[in-house]
């Protein structure tokens, strides 16, 4: 894909920081905050999770998109972004059993934690269909994991005050639109 320099990670950092407002992982990091009160050990856990999750989702969507036709793979990168649309508008809440994460440190607790809460989460989803429709993958991890610290980091550093402000029914709304255009962009466009 011909583009600017740094243009897809811009994409994907914008992409994954408006899905991420409100997500299961974003309580999880106010969680974090307040449970451990040591904001570096958890942004940084969150750093290394969220590298290591995305960058095996952005593989298995170069993947993808190396075994299905263009024709195809327009349709299911335009049908599954339409899914992420909708999928965002569904508030998320920490499923039961999350809020006993171990106290081995906020390091490991937090990178342990958001891996596996990442795993089929909607930004994980979104990474996939990024990695299938833009290139390089790295920019494409690297713009993912930027978006998600950028959703994140506020959370743990102001906790549970920023929480009570975020205009969380908003947030959705514009992630679901934005999402709606990259799914209305791919079924005119196609995949490049």
């Amino acid at each position: 894909m011909d583009h600017f320099p740094l243009l897809t990670a811009a994409i994907s950092a914008g992409t994954v920081a408006l899905a991420e407002i409100g997500d299961k992982t974003q309580l999880l990091a106010l969680l974090l905050a307040a449970r451990f009160r040591k904001p570096l050990p958890i942004i940084a856990g969150i750093l290394v999770a969220t590298l290591l999750n995305h960058a095996l989702a952005g593989w298995f969507g170069t993947l993808v998109a190396q075994w299905l036709t263009p024709q195809v793979l327009r349709w299911v990168v335009a049908i599954s972004f339409l899914a992420v649309a909708m999928w965002t508008l569904k508030p998320d809440k920490l499923d039961e059993g999350e809020e006993s994460l171990p106290a081995r440190g906020a390091f490991v607790a937090t990178t342990f934690a958001f891996f596996l809460a990442e795993i089929g989460d909607k930004t994980q989803v979104a990474t996939v269909l990024l990695a299938a429709k833009y290139s390089p993958l790295w920019e494409v991890v690297v713009g993912t994991t930027v978006g998600m610290l950028l959703a994140n980091v506020p959370v743990v550093l102001l906790g549970s005050k920023l929480a009570d402000r975020l205009p969380l029914k908003a947030a959705r709304y514009t992630a679901a639109v934005v999402f709606l255009a990259l799914a209305a962009w791919a079924a005119v466009r196609g995949i490049s």
